[in-house]
Parts: C-alpha cells; structure tokens; sequence
C-alpha cells in the first residue's frame, strides 16, 4: 500500500548521523524520496543505506552550509532534476563554543550564525519557488528551547537559533495565505554527538534516541498536516 508520501519529495539538511539521518529514514517509510544533505560523504551513505533498508531511495548531497553560493544553486538544481520539491526539514546546526559572551572569537560566532540562521535564509530563498508550486508544500525548522530559555555560556548558539525561529515565524506569516506550511520543531534532549560535546557528563541512557524523535518531525511534512507557524516542542528535562 503507498505511503501517505508517496511520489513527493523531501530535502533533509544534515542528514549523515542524529536526528537527520533518522528523519530522512522516517520519510522515507511514509513513502517520500529524499535528497539528503550533510558535509560529510561517508555519513551520507550510512544514511542511504538504512533508507535503502526502509525501502526508499535517496539522492546524496555533499554540501558545507557554509558555502552560500551552493546553498543558492540547490534549489534550481532540485527544480532542474526533479522538477519538484514537497518538503525540507533543515536540521544541519553547530553547537559552537561555550564560553561566556564576551570571549566568543570572531571566527567562531560567524560558524555559528552562518550554519544554524545564514544557512537558514539561504535554503528559504532557494526552496521558496519549488515548495510554493507544491500541492501541499511544507518546511519544518529544527529549533532548540536555548532561543528562548537563556543560558550562562550558550550565548552564540542560543542567538542564532533565536534569529532561526523569528525568520521561520515571518516567512510563515508570509505565506499564510498558500498551501506551504512551515513550522519549527524543538525534539529537546536527545542522545546525540551534539548534546554529548554540550553535556559530557550527562546519563545518557535517560535520553531519548534520535530514531524515537524522528516520527514526530515526519508527520509534520505530510499532506493532511494543517499546523502553520507552530513551535511543536517536546516537553524539557530538567537542567537540559
């Protein structure tokens, strides 16, 4: 029996481990075909296989959201070869330094801004024309509950997400009037390479696996799903 996405596409930003790599799998059980991001080649295979184990099939994209000029290109070149696009989870992010506010070099505030809002921006501004075109386009926004519960030391990362969550909130505010809908999605603690380097002392077998998040994530880019301009958060553990 076809999946409820079947026939449609999804573009997952960083893809090749977490909760990228066990969204795009998810989508791919609800039937989507997938273009799969990340930097890292090698991961991105891992990916396509356990899609490929999901029976679905992917195309990889080796891309640093750093460069700008392919973040620009990937639209067109989705446009160009599919000749559609139905749905993109932007998922790739950086934890940055934590450091106290005043000691945050240069170079590493703008790694920072540039992944987790400048990519952010960019992939609006290349997707819009494909996911607008859609029967039922949607884009989901990967956030984190620092946007808006501060915290001693995670000021870069907190900042960018912030900024991440006010362009996602206004270009849905943009579109309310098309069939797009876009969301953000907060999974909370998860047991990922991310929340180890921010809590290496953590138990982590109190924390959810990314595979146990991912389906909530999923459903947000299906067709009956009407939610526009929603922070869908998981509930937060305590000193998370």
């Amino acid at each position: 029996m076809p999946g409820p996405l079947e026939g449609r596409l999804a573009l997952v930003t960083g893809a090749s481990r977490g909760l990228g790599a066990a969204t795009a799998v998810a989508l791919a059980r609800l039937g989507a075909d997938l273009v799969i991001s990340a930097r890292t080649i090698g991961g991105l295979e891992e990916t396509d296989d356990a899609i490929r184990a999901a029976g679905g099939r992917a195309s990889l994209v080796p891309l640093d959201l750093r460069d700008g000029p392919s973040v620009d290109r990937l639209g067109p070149s989705i446009g160009e070869r599919f000749g559609r696009l139905d749905a993109l989870v932007a998922n790739a992010g950086v934890l940055g330094p934590l450091t106290p506010a005043g000691h945050i070099l240069p170079d590493a505030w703008a790694e920072v801004i540039e992944v987790n809002l400048g990519a952010a921006w960019r992939l609006i501004r290349t997707a819009a024309p494909l996911l607008l075109a859609a029967p039922a386009g949607r884009a989901v926004f990967v956030t984190d509950r620092r946007a808006r519960m501060p915290r001693a030391y995670w000021g870069a990362y907190g900042a960018s997400k912030a900024g991440m969550e006010y362009l996602a909130l206004a270009w849905a505010e943009e579109t309310r009037n098309t069939r797009l809908r876009v969301n953000l999605f907060d999974p909370g603690p998860m047991a990922t390479r991310l929340r180890l380097r921010a809590m290496p002392a953590e138990d982590r077998s109190a924390l959810p696996a990314p595979e146990e998040i991912a389906p909530a994530l999923a459903a947000l880019c299906l067709p009956e799903e009407n939610r526009h301009a929603a922070l869908i958060s998981r509930a937060p553990s305590p000193g998370g």
